[in-house]
């Protein structure tokens, strides 16, 4: 699964620097960072919605495709700040074994 998210950060770090007028992860970069955090909370409010959509209709289908759509503009929000989804698998990692409660009062 790893490869896939480095693969899928590659494919945006190139498209990054093809035109806007030819690439949509471009425009996003184009457009700088607020439009793609536009993004991320269309993306993020999309997923919500639809999570609560397959609660009621066992349909997970439409949360899955959404959950894909955050996640991809959540890669290119990453790329933008010059960040990869490596960063955010070792921030995973680190927090093994370290119980939830307690990983959150440690932010505090």
């Amino acid at each position: 699964m790893n490869n896939l998210l480095s693969e899928l950060a590659q494919i945006i770090e190139q498209r990054k620097q093809e035109s806007p007028e030819s690439s949509y992860v471009a425009s996003l970069h184009h457009k700088g960072l607020n439009k793609i955090l536009e993004k991320v909370g269309e993306e993020a409010t999309e997923t919500i919605l639809a999570a609560k959509d397959a609660a009621q209709n066992g349909d997970n289908g439409p949360v899955i495709s959404e959950t894909a759509d955050l996640w991809f503009h959540t890669l290119v929000m990453l790329s933008h700040l010059g960040e990869s989804p490596e960063a955010v698998l070792e921030e995973l990692q680190r927090r093994f074994n370290i119980s939830g409660l307690e990983e959150k009062a440690s932010r505090n």
